[in-house]
């Protein structure tokens, strides 16, 4: 089958609340879709979802770049198989531009399996599979705190993940302690996020504090690019550490391992749109294996379409852990689609069918 076309088409994502994180509050969430065409038939469709402020991505430039790569996509074959798939994203997309290979890879996988929103072949895509996911805690007041804390352990979660670092730490120890007074480690999982908001100085001494509640794991403590304090945070904490931020910008083979070898962290957070795409989750993975390092992924607030590629990769990797796969209800106007969300876990109901409100009327859609 031949691209006849790709097209991009900008969506801007309207939170239905203050999101709330240690670089600021977050209203909106700009998003670009790769469009590709056979005729006037949609048979694939990937999302480029950077994040201001965090993603590598040059936003500005991004919608010229995306303008480039659909160029070059006009007239190509989709190709036959998962290699040359993650070879022409590689090849279309720099580098700097992750979000890019991400949604090139997602929207020639969607395509070379009939345009009905299948990335990978997976029991999760077939509804005989549910993924675990955390329940996520956004920064805010105490009281809407305390709120989402509430709401997710009456929807069920026993995996809670609370950002922190924005408001003072002693009200986050509270919040914290409300759960642990009614939940054991065994019965609730409880991960927290400093976004980089701890100073190398202070950091052991409050993971030493957040050890005495049973905490899970803590991502990234210190702000990303100081490897020597944060081996040795590693090597002391109480707390096992993730890399997030870290990772970014980490592109070769070669940069992966040295940063593995020299920090030696107890997991990495994978953020395909943060770090280059799917081809780059399979080397992290295929790293982690090797130097013994567990992980998970972690969507980026990308839309139900990028959302769904984590999803179906996630299965794909045999993962078991809960992942961070739960943002896709965020948003006033997300794309509806399948990606159902209950007691903790997130699939695919097939009896929900995906609606593209963004597309425009003369549009066909292909199957799914």
């Amino acid at each position: 089958m031949k691209i006849t076309i790709a097209k991009i088409k900008h969506h801007q994502l309207q939170f239905k609340f203050e999101a709330g994180t240690s670089r600021g509050t977050l209203k909106t969430k700009d998003t670009w879709f790769i469009q590709v065409f056979n005729n006037h038939n949609l048979i694939g469709i990937g999302e480029a979802g950077p994040l201001k402020g965090l993603s590598i991505d040059d936003i500005e430039e991004l919608p010229h770049q995306l303008e480039v790569v659909t160029k070059k996509l006009t007239g190509m074959r989709v190709p036959g198989n998962l290699n040359e798939v993650l070879q022409l994203a590689q090849d279309l997309a720099h580098h700097d531009f992750p979000s890019i290979r991400f949604a090139l890879e997602t929207a020639l996988l969607d395509a070379m399996h009939g345009g009905e929103r299948k990335i990978f072949e997976t029991a999760f895509y077939s509804s005989e599979k549910r993924i675990p996911i955390n329940g996520l805690v956004w920064m805010g007041s105490e009281k809407f705190m305390q709120q989402q804390i509430e709401e997710k352990l009456n929807a069920g979660f026993d995996c809670i993940k609370m950002k922190i670092g924005a408001i003072d730490f002693e009200t986050e120890i509270r919040l914290l302690k409300l759960i642990r007074e009614k939940y054991s480690g065994e019965q609730i999982v409880l991960r927290v996020d400093a976004n980089g908001a701890f100073s190398a100085k202070e950091a052991l001494a409050k993971l030493t504090t957040l050890a005495k509640l049973e905490i899970h794991s803590i991502e990234q403590p210190i702000k990303p690019g100081q490897w020597k304090e944060m081996k040795e945070l590693c090597e002391k904490s109480p707390i096992p550490i993730a890399l997030d931020e870290e990772l970014i910008g980490i592109n070769s083979i070669h940069e992966k391992e040295m940063l593995l070898k020299e920090i030696q962290p107890q997991y990495l957070i994978l953020k395909p749109s943060l770090i280059g795409g799917i081809k780059s989750t399979f080397e992290w993975v295929s790293l982690c294996k090797q130097y013994q390092i567990d992980w998970w992924l972690t969507s980026m607030l990308e839309s139900n379409i990028g959302l769904n590629a984590i999803c179906q990769l996630a299965d794909y990797l045999n993962v078991s852990m809960p992942q961070g796969l739960g943002t896709g209800q965020l948003y006033h106007n997300n794309i509806d689609s399948p990606l159902t969300i209950q007691k903790g876990e997130i699939f695919y109901n097939k009896n929900l069918k995906w609606k593209m409100i963004y597309m425009d009327s003369k549009i066909k859609l292909h199957k799914g």
